[in-house]
């Protein structure tokens, strides 16, 4: 598609989704390699699959790849083409366009130092080369629904022909494993418009096609390339991809080149039409964010450049399929982070009233909704469906209660009767369940009122890193906001109970006993709310950021002075420019940096590791108890340059603890986008539509 093509589809209907992006770098990042390769991108296919890299085009992680396809949506990911490695020919001069780092510490070639400038178009990467006098520009999408990626170049000036050579890496494996070839062939097969690879008898075949270069097959290992980022996290570091085919092309300025990786023998139909590839993508874009803004008239108008593209980074997270772990339930529900998370209850239910009520998607919230309500089992939602379609996981003390407060968030927004006539019964079950007792010694002590939880061994809140076989935060007890969301989940039940003409006095009077009981969280010495009551070793004074949700939730056991000081002390003590400490840095078992082996990352996963999602219910808590619409909105602030840095225009799952805050873990995380974009709103819109206002 050609440039003045592209921009004549553009002026058709509402601004691209281009208008909306924050990220645009020139050489400044670009050609500087420590910049470059730390600033990652991502795109995803609504299945699960997905396509990241980083700037400088340079392999850091095993979940680096063009073509991360999932085979059995939205599970089944399997790493299929990690990389295309171009060099461009202008005017007698070779530029090797890509950059790759080796295991001996050798970086050839150096392809970043050609990076003219780096861009978001929405979501889609778009690097710019200069080579010479030429500009070429390439741009990184997938389809929407398919496990297909789309590499277009485009020759946006020159004044004589360019030629493109495009050596095509695949690979065959697990995203979450590493390949040593040794002597492993596969079958490479010439077809029209390009070639068929089938790894091994009985793998998936997948394709690499061109409409426009020639193909040529190819079987050249290339061996050790070095993942630095796998090395920093105590991981296997070095990996092998195979030189599958070579595709050449000549390109006249204006006109454009498109490489196609797909488990699709067509894909976009056998004329492999990447207009319409092109032009689906960007209407979906100019969809997404059209309906974000009719879902808030108001503050979208004057809403900033960071929170539109938050509105299009929360698009990516929302996956269809059916997968064994859903026991082949079709229906919508949530990755809960890029590259490595699969499908979590907790991250599912906390994320969805941002990544789809206030982006004006209420039937998607549904789809969600009712899909995992289908998933109940005995009082109870899966903590975890497995990648490898095992049986859900069910230990989980909070994400049920979640699951309610998800579902109080979608009637306010939608009014829709129907559903929650339909899903009431479950509901009625869960609280029955969490009454009598669940599992894991989920039950309702009969003394107070509050939830009790947990079992040796066992993790059952979202702190749930374990060191082998020993939970870091074991929390048995009453966890304090376990019981907040107890109770903020009783006073649901009545209201649904009342919208329905349902009698309200079971769960008006379970409400008031712990509402009653939720007291003796109150430390009076410390002037905050203990973390857990009625641990092994009694009530535990740790000064953590769950009590938050005792004020932050729409429903409060605690009093106005109380939620006051809990504020306060958070602020004081837990909060960061991104999110907030998980342990107060006086604690002797304070981490403040998430460094190391899987070990020593887990032991300070939840021991003063900063955690992004926390910042939207800071911020809606600081609203609810000093009533400053702007300078509780002012702590979401920092999250604006966060999306120039880690995964870019998106937002992280974690940081370090200590200064500067260093991003870490998943680059694309479903409840800090969701949290931070849901937070915004609600509190620029003055309503109480998500939650205390």
């Amino acid at each position: 598609m050609s440039t003045r093509a592209r921009s004549a589809a553009a002026r058709n209907g509402p601004p691209p989704p281009a208008h909306c992006a924050r990220v645009d770098f020139g050489r400044d990042i670009c050609g500087d390699l420590h910049g470059a390769e730390q600033r990652e991108w991502l795109v995803t296919n609504g299945l699960g699959g997905f396509a990241s890299g980083t700037v400088a085009g340079l392999l850091t992680r095993r979940y680096h790849a063009l073509l991360v396809a999932a085979l059995k949506p939205p599970s089944g990911r399997t790493l299929l083409v990690s990389k295309l490695d171009e060099v461009a020919e202008y005017g007698g001069q070779r530029y090797p366009l890509t950059t790759n780092r080796w295991v001996s510490g050798v970086l050839d070639p150096h392809g970043y130092r050609y990076i003219e400038r780096f861009r978001l178009d929405g979501t889609i990467p778009v690097w710019t080369f200069a080579c010479g006098y030429a500009l070429l520009e390439k741009r990184v999408w997938m389809q929407r629904d398919a496990n297909t990626t789309y590499v277009e170049y485009i020759l946006v000036r020159g004044d004589q022909p360019l030629y493109l050579t495009v050596k095509a890496l695949v690979n065959y494996r697990d995203f979450h494993a590493t390949t040593r070839a040794g002597n492993w062939r596969m079958s490479i097969q010439p077809i029209q418009a390009g070639l068929r690879v089938d790894a091994f008898s009985g793998a998936v075949p997948f394709y690499l096609l061109s409409g426009e270069a020639s193909a040529e097959a190819a079987h050249d290992w290339y061996r050790d390339f070095d993942l630095a980022v796998e090395r920093e996290r105590g991981l296997e570091d070095h990996e092998d991809h195979l030189h599958a085919g070579t595709f050449r092309a000549r390109l006249q300025p204006g006109h454009s080149v498109t490489i196609v990786a797909s488990t699709e023998p067509f894909p976009g139909g056998a004329d492999f039409s990447t207009r319409r590839a092109s032009e689906a993508q960007t209407l979906r874009e100019t969809d997404v964010l059209n309906r974000w803004v009719k879902a808030n008239p108001e503050v979208s108008r004057e809403a900033p450049a960071w929170i539109r593209q938050l509105v299009l980074a929360a698009d990516q997270f929302i996956v269809s399929g059916s997968s064994p772990a859903r026991q082949e339930l079709d229906g919508l529900s949530v990755i809960a982070g890029y590259p490595w998370f699969g499908e979590w209850g907790r991250d599912t239910m906390i994320a969805l009233p941002g990544l789809t009520l206030t982006t004006g998607r209420g039937e998607v919230a549904r789809s969600i909704l009712s899909t995992w309500a289908r998933l109940v089992d005995a009082g109870m939602i899966p903590n975890r469906l497995p990648e490898a379609g095992s049986p859900p996981e069910y230990n989980t003390a909070d994400a049920t209660l979640w699951f309610l407060e998800a579902m109080r968030q979608y009637f306010v927004a939608t009014r829709d009767e129907g559903l929650l006539r339909e899903l009431f019964p479950v509901f009625a079950e869960i609280v029955t369940a969490h009454v009598r007792g669940a599992r894991f010694g989920i039950r309702t002590d009969p003394v107070d009122g509050l939830l009790s939880a947990g079992e040796p061994g066992l993790q059952l809140t979202w702190m749930d890193a374990k060191v082998g076989d020993d939970p870091v935060t074991p929390r048995i007890g009453k966890p304090v906001e376990v019981n907040a969301l107890w109770y903020n989940a009783l006073v649901t039940m009545a209201q649904f109970a009342r919208e329905l003409g349902k009698p309200t006095s079971e769960y008006e009077s379970l409400a008031a006993r712990a509402r009653a009981g939720f007291q003796r969280f109150w430390n009076n010495s410390a002037g905050c709310c203990f973390d857990v009551l009625d641990g092994p070793q009694g009530n535990d004074p740790s000064l953590r950021p769950n009590q938050l949700f005792a004020v932050s939730l729409a429903e409060s056991p605690l009093g106005s002075e109380q939620q006051r000081a809990i504020v306060e002390v958070c602020a004081r003590v837990l909060l960061t420019s991104y999110g907030l400490r998980s342990l107060a840095p006086c604690d002797p078992r304070y981490r403040g940096r998430y460094l190391g082996g899987p070990p020593e990352r887990d032991a300070a996963y939840h021991q003063g590791t900063v955690w992004g999602w926390l910042l939207g219910p800071f911020a809606l808590a600081h609203r609810r108890v000093y009533n400053d619409a702007s300078q509780a909105a002012s702590f979401l602030e920092p999250m604006a340059w966060h999306l120039n840095t880690g995964g870019l225009g998106t937002a992280s799952e974690i940081f370090d603890g200590d200064a500067p805050f260093t991003p870490r873990g998943c680059i694309a995380q479903a409840w800090t986008v969701a949290e931070v974009l849901r937070a915004w709103t609600v509190i620029n819109a003055g309503s109480k539509a998500g939650g205390p206002s």
